[in-house]
């Protein structure tokens, strides 16, 4: 089936709009991310340092400062309250469908999975071509790993990525 030429976006919110074939060659199920319940002390150690900042803006005199990290504050208690919900995932001939969003192939590098059971680490990353969004990572769940990977060479290279700082920093926070 040809794809879409014209069509650029990396990702699409309607998959109706994409020229996507009803052929799925793997789908899968996952919660949208890794959720920890978190003892009270994260809690506690998360407010002092999000007051300690707080105080900082307000002996500066950076009211906006103040106000933003007081947002930030709640929105991150509301963040790591919240339960994920479970989305789906499908390959197919034409890209990667992941909940209401399309990823064409066109638009992707490459692929790698990081599967480290231990640090409980499963997730699939996209290399796009997009300088904005240069990785996309989809979490794999209890998918078999093994599969996605043959699903995918058959569509992409796949090319060894490392973990960022930022992902590791994620993971040892609870984030």
């Amino acid at each position: 089936m040809p794809r879409n030429k014209f069509s650029k976006t990396i990702a699409r919110r309607n998959p109706a709009e994409a020229t996507v074939s009803e052929e799925t060659s793997f789908s899968w199920e996952a919660p949208e991310y890794e959720h920890s319940e978190k003892p009270p002390k994260w809690y506690w150690v998360m407010g002092g340092v999000l007051l300690a900042i707080i105080v900082y803006a307000l002996i500066t005199n950076s009211i906006l400062m103040a106000i933003t990290f007081i947002l930030i504050g709640m929105l991150g208690y509301v963040y790591a309250e919240r339960q994920p919900r479970t989305i789906k995932m499908q390959i197919t001939p034409d890209g990667i469908k992941v909940d209401d969003y399309f990823y064409e192939y066109d638009d992707i590098r490459s692929f790698w999975i990081f599967y480290e059971i231990e640090e409980e680490i499963r997730i699939l990353s996209l290399h796009s071509k997009k300088t904005f969004l240069p990785y996309i990572h989809i979490p794999i769940g209890n998918a078999n790993p093994i599969k996605i990977r043959e699903t995918l060479l058959q569509y992409l290279p796949e090319i060894k990525q490392e973990l960022s700082a930022l992902d590791r920093l994620e993971k040892i926070i609870g984030l």
